[in-house]
């Protein structure tokens, strides 16, 4: 492996060849804010924030999508780098909404974040926010397109990584927006090519794309002293919620987990695993049917994900015939839990 000498902020450094700026400087603990650039993603420069300065070269260079040359000498913060990173940051919120406080993502938008940091309180560009109604045709993903920063990042993981296709960026300049599209162009989210994976909102910096939230429902259905509520546990979530409350990645919170949701009111607290389980030997039984008995046509296609079968309704119907018969676990444990309490 080559290995690159290179200096950012007077700091020597050793790094692969072909190491971004972004990534160089990482390695020696130098934060360059962006926007665009996310770990799973591909860099698009698209934002413009993590521009830097290299000496010998008379322009600023974009560290996320840059790789170091050999004896390059980069400042990564100066005078003339934090106005540029301001300005941009001031265009970029002179065409988003100002209803932080009313926002999905309020207290973890990435531009919020990285307003805060560069200290901007005043507005200095006149706003030119268009009004683009919600879209939340869905059911489960709401599009609010008035907040879309246009960095890309929703397209690059809807159509380079999950290969669904179901988002585009329509119309040019000042007046690019993103929306739902599928082969007649701008459409509702319910009639695009999206399968509900959710992805779109887990990459989105800000409140742009975000998934419906039910917790007033919720909360509305725990104060009812006629309902009896009961909850509902992934085996996902008990190994993913700790990140939310500063435990390390995959630490499994099963009974921290079941403790607050019994203060919070739940009367009983189901494991999917057990749906998990139903579902293997009901599709299993399905699958001996029509391989030693004949009963229909293989293969067998599991329907435990809503989003799978989404796809597969949407992309190949001709393989509907193939589905097996079986609820996914979720819905097996939702119907089982009714059996506990059916007055309720």
């Amino acid at each position: 492996m080559t290995m690159l000498k290179v200096t950012i902020d007077g700091i020597k450094l050793e790094v692969p060849e072909g190491t971004t700026i972004i990534d160089a400087a990482k390695t020696a603990n130098i934060k360059i804010p962006t926007l665009c650039k996310h770990p799973d993603l591909p860099p698009t420069a698209a934002c413009g924030i993590c521009v830097v300065k290299v000496q010998s070269m008379n322009k600023m260079l974009r560290a996320c999508c840059t790789p170091v040359l050999d004896g390059m000498e980069i400042i990564s913060n100066d005078a003339e780098i934090i106005e540029v990173r301001r300005n941009v940051l001031q265009l970029i919120l002179s065409n988003h909404p100002n209803d932080c406080l009313k926002c999905y993502r309020s207290g973890s938008c990435e531009l919020q974040e990285i307003a805060s940091n560069f200290m901007i309180t005043e507005q200095y560009f006149e706003s030119v926010v268009k009004p683009v109604p919600k879209d939340d045709s869905s059911g489960i993903i709401v599009l609010h397109p008035e907040k879309c920063i246009k960095c890309g990042r929703c397209l690059q993981v809807c159509q380079d990584v999950q290969n669904v296709w179901a988002l585009s960026f329509l119309e040019r300049g000042i007046y690019t927006r993103f929306a739902p599209a599928g082969d007649i162009g701008d459409i509702s989210l319910y009639d695009s090519p999206c399968v509900r994976c959710g992805q779109c909102g887990e990459h989105c910096p800000v409140g742009a794309i975000f998934i419906k939230d039910s917790s007033e429902q919720v909360w509305n259905a725990l104060r009812d002293p006629d309902k009896i509520c009961v909850a509902q546990i992934a085996p996902a979530v008990r190994a993913a919620i700790g990140e939310s409350f500063g435990f390390d990645s995959g630490v499994i919170l099963t009974g921290k987990l079941y403790a607050v949701l019994k203060r919070m009111g739940f009367k009983a607290i189901f494991d999917t695993n057990f749906g998990a389980d139903l579902t293997v030997m009901e599709e299993a039984s399905e699958f001996i049917e029509r391989f030693a008995h004949n009963k229909r046509d293989l293969p067998l296609i599991t329907t435990c994900c809503p989003s799978w079968v989404n796809y597969m309704e949407k992309s190949y119907p001709d393989m509907i015939e193939h589905f097996s018969s079986c609820k996914s676990p979720n819905q097996i444990v939702g119907v089982l839990s009714k059996t506990y309490y059916p007055r309720k």
